[in-house]
């Protein structure tokens, strides 16, 4: 577990580049810098499971393309969210009580979905590797996860701010 949280630290650090977020009159745009943010996780995310999950080779070439598909069903879900927060960030600085509630109501559905999705994911993953494999592979998964949800909430200003 130690080599995970060497992976994390050095995820961290790579991505805590304040993102460079452009001022308008409703509040700031951030798209290009979640995109990227994004991006570059997704292109890490793959070689840090492979380098904390033990598979051997056989357990290997069953859960690689399960770990794509459900990479691939999660991103959906994550681009729905990741669309909520830029359009909240656009309108911070003038949006209305139905707009916030509207977005936050969305956010909160969105993260239902991404917790379905893992939940979904369960019994396949284990149907492919023992389940203590499965739960590292999923303890490992939501830490990649939350320090991306980390970055992008903390760079996204509070309503008026």
């Amino acid at each position: 577990m130690l080599k995970i949280l060497f992976a994390c630290f050095v995820v961290v650090l790579s991505f805590n580049i304040s993102l460079a977020q452009k001022e308008t009159q409703t509040g700031v745009e951030s798209v290009k810098d979640i995109d990227l943010l994004r991006r570059d996780l997704r292109a890490e995310k793959k070689q840090l499971v492979a380098l904390n999950l033990p598979l051997t080779e056989a357990e290997a070439t069953r859960f690689w393309p399960v770990y794509d598909q459900y990479v691939a069903d999660i991103t959906k879900v994550y681009d729905e969210f990741y669309k909520v927060v830029k359009e909240f960030a656009a309108v911070q600085k003038t949006v209305t009580d139905e707009q916030a509630s509207s977005m936050i109501r969305r956010w909160a559905e969105l993260m239902v979905q991404v917790h379905q999705t893992r939940q979904r994911y369960i019994p396949i993953v284990e149907k492919v590797i023992p389940p203590k494999k499965a739960a590292i592979f999923f303890q490992i998964d939501r830490r990649l996860y939350a320090l991306i949800d980390l970055q992008v909430v903390s760079e996204t200003p509070l309503i008026g701010q």
